[in-house]
């Protein structure tokens, strides 16, 4: 299988599946930062960055806003100082599509860089 953080999005309707909880279970150790959370009854994947400034955390969130806008698939993005909070959900489907997960392991990737 592919590295999550060499995969593209695919498109996404309102009745696609959510990912089932064997393919979540055994995709997590490619984005091992990250974790489940439910916000409002939705289940996403959220990561806290760590930075030595405010400048550092304005650019990173800049360019996680490139590759979401790149891909038409946006997160939640939270900049403070020396902290971006990133959360990754599909909007369409109210819940976690193997999208998201590609879009965290390419958010490891920007952060790496």
């Amino acid at each position: 299988m592919d590295n999550l953080n060499q995969q593209s999005c695919e498109a996404c309707r309102a009745d696609a599946p959510e990912i089932s909880d064997q393919e979540l279970k055994s995709l997590m150790p490619q984005i091992p930062d990250w974790g489940v959370v439910v916000v409002d009854g939705v289940m996403q994947l959220r990561r806290e960055f760590d930075f030595s400034n405010f400048e550092r955390a304005m650019a990173f969130s800049n360019r996680v806003g490139d590759i979401a806008e790149a891909e038409g698939h946006h997160p939640a993005i939270l900049t403070e100082w020396g902290r971006v909070t990133v959360n990754w959900w599909s909007h369409k489907i109210g819940g976690l599509h193997r999208n998201d997960l590609i879009m965290a392991a390419r958010t490891d990737k920007v952060y790496g860089d």
